[in-house]
């Protein structure tokens, strides 16, 4: 069995994770697995660290040494055509149905007889959708044979889109790096205590991880933080990350008065649950997000988490009261009040982190892995 993945960039470390782990397990499956990196980077995510070539071990290749916004749609379709050619693969994974060059892929794979599975990401509450773009989405995903997707979220969407349950192999591709990540979250965790002290942290903490733009709704995050912390003097929110809002946030902490917010420089991934082992809570307040691998990763090191109701990972990961909580993303006042459940009950944080462990347990790499190339398997029988 020959699996053919398009991947648009080489950047994406969970994504080189999920694709090491297939390369591990193909054997198993008689499977050979090759990814074509379209790119080396989006311009977006090029301060977010280089590709690490040396961690992961998988057959790719990069079609274009440059981000991906600088390679042209007519290039870019020539290039995968030919490597579908060249390549002969009997399953072709493509990641999504928004570049109009692998619809001609999908177009190709139909007329040739080869299977297709395609990537989603995307959620049923994350955004407002409808016409004619949902249509030909419709019509798109109505060429596969096969889906992986980000949760129940997202294979509710792909139902509304009139994907049939036995078509979705996986609901579980957001996956993190669990073991570089707990090998970090380790090394910072025994020294938990004296590192918070250098870090002048309180001695409980909220933690916000990721871009300090809009979508992630840091205002209301401060606003709402800022009405319970008078009554929690033993707790910080701490905001980890660099983005275009940092220095309006910075300024609306001052305005507000609040003494106990921590702002820290943008890490590498893997140095995230360094930040992590000295945090208590999670929060990711956005207005958008497909998923939030984020909440992944805290919850593989012990946090308690209080999400967005529009983040893709709630019907899977948050279930309230046992590990956290869901919050609506415009509502402040239903925030503080989650905010200031945790504040009022910290006692309950380690039961609430191990809950949060054995949850996301279910997302670990090489199950998520066995059970895509059992997908694959399916259609070559």
């Amino acid at each position: 069995m020959r699996v053919l993945i398009v991947h648009n960039q080489l950047w994406a470390h969970y994504k080189s994770k999920l694709f090491s782990e297939l390369h591990r397990l193909s054997p198993q499956y008689d499977a050979r697995i090759h990814v074509a990196q379209i790119a080396l980077s989006e311009r977006s995510r090029t301060n977010m660290g280089k590709a690490e070539t040396t961690r992961y071990a998988y057959d790719y290749e990069v079609l274009f040494e440059t981000s991906l916004d600088q390679v042209a749609l007519w290039p870019r379709t020539k290039s995968l055509l030919k490597k579908v050619r060249s390549f002969r693969p009997d399953v072709l994974n493509l990641t999504g149905y928004y570049d109009p060059a692998q619809w001609l892929l999908l177009f190709y794979a139909k007329l040739t007889g080869i299977k297709v599975v395609i990537s989603n990401e995307s959620n049923v509450r994350d955004h407002v959708r409808g016409g004619l773009k949902e249509r030909f989405k419709r019509f798109l995903l109505g060429m596969a044979d096969g889906f992986f997707c980000f949760g129940t979220s997202s294979a509710q969407y792909l139902a509304q889109l009139g994907v049939k349950p036995s078509q979705i192999f996986s609901k579980k591709a957001a996956i993190v790096d669990n073991d570089v990540l707990l090998q970090h979250y380790q090394k910072a965790a025994v020294q938990r205590d004296t590192l918070k002290q250098q870090k002048g942290w309180a001695k409980y903490n909220f933690i916000f991880v990721g871009r300090l733009i809009p979508p992630k709704n840091l205002h209301l995050l401060l606003e709402s933080f800022a009405n319970v912390h008078t009554d929690a003097p033993d707790w910080g929110l701490v905001l980890l990350g660099e983005g275009e809002q940092k220095s309006e946030l910075q300024q609306k902490v001052l305005a507000l008065g609040l003494s106990n917010v921590k702002f820290e420089a943008g890490v590498p991934w893997y140095e995230v649950a360094e930040y992590l082992a000295l945090a208590d809570v999670l929060i990711l307040p956005s207005v958008s997000e497909p998923w939030g691998l984020v909440v992944n990763e805290a919850m593989l090191c012990g946090l308690s988490v209080l999400v967005s109701d529009v983040c893709g990972c709630v019907d899977d990961l948050v279930r309230t009261g046992q590990n956290g909580f869901t919050f609506r993303a415009t509502d402040g006042v239903e925030l503080a009040s989650k905010l200031r459940y945790f504040v009022e009950n910290a006692a309950q944080l380690p039961r609430m982190g191990e809950a949060s462990r054995q949850i996301v347990a279910a997302f670990e790499p090489a199950q998520v892995a066995h059970e895509m190339l059992h997908g694959f398997k399916t259609l070559t029988k």
